[in-house]
């Protein structure tokens, strides 16, 4: 009877056990699966985790535990003391469960949310500051005026660039035109697109007509220059453009008077109010003074005495000219005019009356000289201001004059006599 007690009772131990280990089992599965699912979705906690080792129940051995757990590792983290001192105790891994793909999604989604705020949060302080709109505008502003000052700079150089290009190209231009006109005059150009070359008059005139126009266009810029108050080194460059152009003339006028001194001194080239004032292929400098202290004043008493005296020496010059070329046509007048020529002499006096028309050419030339000294010695003695103001009554002057011309020949005419 004793055996079959103590088996009965050991059977009940067993089965109490078993009971309780069950129990046991069940709870630390719940446990665990409860802080892995916290551990998983609480990415960020606010306080560390602490994983606490599971402590079996009275009656179950760790043997019974180990075996339960899924890694099968029945011996329990090892602890190693180095110099004194205890190591923290490594957690064991968590058991892992399968999500199903719900759960998975939710996961996911969480994680996102939660890296999205974390990220907003730290450049919160900047979004603030950047949508102040007071920030916005000053910032704009900012750009804008850098922009600005860029554009400005840009446009400057590019100007600049462009006026030089521009005067290099005048320049060619004029040395261009002055050697074709001199070949054309000389007979030495080459004219191979037409089947005769044109006359020294018929380039004259075109080339005259071509000076003209952009002489015009340069007075123009002078004029918007002096009204624009600029300084004097860029009035300086328009004046000296309008001596390089006066100069261009006269080159052009003495290649005329070698080719066709008749052509030049009777002013055909020019409008009818510009010939009725010509003198000897051009203008009177003279004149040209009395017209200019209209505009230059004030003067200072030093102007004013070399101004006095360039118009003294200028009218003598004048004066001597004047009887030199009125002698010369008297000349020529008297030679044609000569009594009983005979035809086998004719060509004797015809030679002798071309050499003193060929005299006249040199008259012109002085005439020409002339000119230009006077305009270049107005130009020492006034101010940069004042020679422009000199440059821009000068092409005035001649303006009206052509002006007149027009108004004169398009007035309206009676065709019919007065009615007495």
């Amino acid at each position: 009877m004793m055996p079959a007690s103590s088996t009965m009772s050991k059977e009940s131990a067993t089965s109490y056990d078993m009971a309780e280990f069950d129990q046991s089992a069940i709870f630390l599965y719940l446990d665990g699966h409860d802080q892995e699912q916290r551990q998983t979705l609480n990415i960020f906690p606010s306080q560390p985790m602490h994983v606490a080792e599971p402590i079996p129940a009275k009656g179950v051995s760790m043997g019974m535990v180990a075996a339960m757990l899924p890694n099968g590792n029945s011996s329990p983290p090892k602890r190693q003391d180095q110099g004194g001192q205890r190591s923290p105790a490594v957690p064991p891994p968590a058991p892992t469960v399968a999500l199903p793909n719900s759960a998975k999604e939710t996961k996911s989604s969480l994680t996102k949310k939660e890296a999205t705020s974390g990220g907003k949060g730290a450049t919160s302080g900047d979004q603030e500051r950047v949508r102040d709109p007071k920030v916005r505008t000053l910032r704009r502003l900012a750009q804008n005026r850098e922009a600005a000052r860029k554009s400005r700079l840009r446009k400057k150089a590019y100007i600049q660039q462009l006026e030089t290009s521009r005067i290099r190209l005048s320049q060619l231009e004029q040395q261009v035109h002055v050697a074709r006109v001199q070949g054309v005059f000389l007979g030495t150009g080459e004219q191979p697109s037409f089947p005769s070359a044109p006359s020294p008059a018929v380039v004259f005139d075109m080339e005259y007509g071509r000076w003209v126009e952009e002489h015009s266009k340069l007075i123009f810029q002078l004029r918007a220059t002096l009204n624009e108050h600029l300084a004097d080194e860029q009035l300086q460059g328009f004046v000296n453009g309008a001596m390089a152009q006066h100069e261009e003339l006269l080159n052009l006028k003495g290649a005329m008077a070698r080719a066709d001194v008749f052509h030049l001194l009777s002013g055909v080239w020019a409008s009818p109010a510009e010939r009725c004032f010509l003198w000897l292929g051009g203008f009177r400098p003279s004149e040209v003074i009395k017209v200019m202290l209209k505009h230059v004043e004030p003067l200072s008493e030093g102007q004013i005495l070399g101004i006095y005296n360039l118009q003294q020496s200028v009218q003598e010059r004048e004066e001597a000219l004047n009887h030199s070329m009125e002698a010369t046509q008297q000349s020529i007048s008297d030679t044609i005019a000569a009594p009983d020529v005979a035809p086998a002499t004719f060509m004797g006096h015809m030679s002798l009356a071309m050499n003193k028309v060929a005299s006249m050419e040199g008259f012109v030339m002085q005439a020409d000289g002339l000119r230009q000294q006077t305009l270049h010695k107005l130009h020492h003695i006034l101010t940069t201001r004042q020679a422009a103001r000199c440059m821009v009554a000068i092409a005035d002057y001649f303006h009206r004059l052509r002006a007149l011309s027009t108004l004169w020949v398009a007035r309206p005419r009676h065709e019919d006599g007065p009615v007495l």
